[in-house]
């Protein structure tokens, strides 16, 4: 069991960046289609093939950890985004559940990276939240009789609106898939503006908590030499005579004048 736990770890960490990289090829290969719908049909076919694979990679990594898992059932229990994930993009209607997916996954394997802290993921969710919801709203309303969100600029404006709750009203969308995407997109903006708001207010209070830890301990220093001090003190007084004169001290030998020696006269 511990060896199992080891690789599992060891896989984790070694796979982190390849699909990061993998991510970032999905969000492109997604992207060309929409925002070039003319393009050859090669490239068409090329970003199809390409999505396909980086959702066989995470497929692939999620059948592997699941083998190294030292609990299997505990870690499909403990992983129901994942397994998903990797479930539904098998349902060839669902193409926009492949964006979901990604992004899932994506997020589950970055929450692990220790040297991505929280304002970091949050920072990236926003940006490819705002991403892929203008690209598939684009997708959806582009070709709709009675949609008005016909550019790539449109959608990015809807999607900021919409994420931060503003909704002014302009751009909104007019078919039930592109609906269904607006609210998708309102509770996740919602949603991260609370995770945003809750990190700010954690770094005030961990920065006064750091303030007060460095006063209480200048307080804690200062008491203790106010004290040593008392006690220095205490320790003279006692040492001293009680009339606070200072001991002279009684030589041993016999006192030498301090004047010059005048000789005696000679007995007669």
């Amino acid at each position: 069991m511990p060896g199992m736990k080891v690789r599992w770890k060891s896989w984790e960490e070694r796979t982190q960046t390849p699909l990061l990289v993998l991510a970032v090829a999905f969000g492109v290969a997604y992207a060309v289609p929409i925002v070039a719908p003319g393009a050859a049909p090669w490239v068409h076919r090329l970003c199809t093939q390409v999505e396909w694979a980086v959702w066989a990679a995470f497929a692939l990594d999620y059948l592997v950890r699941l083998v190294l898992a030292p609990a299997r059932w505990a870690f499909v229990r403990s992983h129901p985004l994942d397994l998903l994930a990797v479930v539904l993009p098998m349902v060839q209607p669902l193409r926009l559940l492949r964006v979901v997916s990604t992004l899932l996954l994506v997020g589950r394997r970055a929450r692990m990276a220790p040297q991505i802290t929280l304002t970091t993921y949050v920072a990236g969710a926003v940006v490819g939240l705002m991403m892929f919801g203008s690209l598939a709203v684009l997708h959806v309303e582009r070709d709709a009789p009675n949609g008005n969100i016909k550019t790539l600029g449109d959608a990015v404006w809807w999607s900021f609106t919409t994420m931060t709750t503003v909704g002014y009203g302009d751009h909104a969308p007019t078919t039930g898939l592109g609906r269904v995407l607006a609210v998708g997109l309102m509770l996740s903006g919602i949603a991260l503006l609370g995770v945003v708001t809750a990190n700010i207010v954690a770094w005030f209070i961990s920065r006064f908590d750091r303030d007060d830890a460095v006063e209480r301990r200048q307080t804690e220093l200062l008491e203790a030499l106010t004290l040593e001090v008392r006690e220095l003190r205490a320790e003279v007084a006692r040492l001293s005579p009680p009339d606070g004169s200072r001991a002279v001290p009684v030589p041993s030998g016999p006192v030498e004048p301090d004047g010059p020696t005048v000789p005696s006269a000679p007995r007669s």
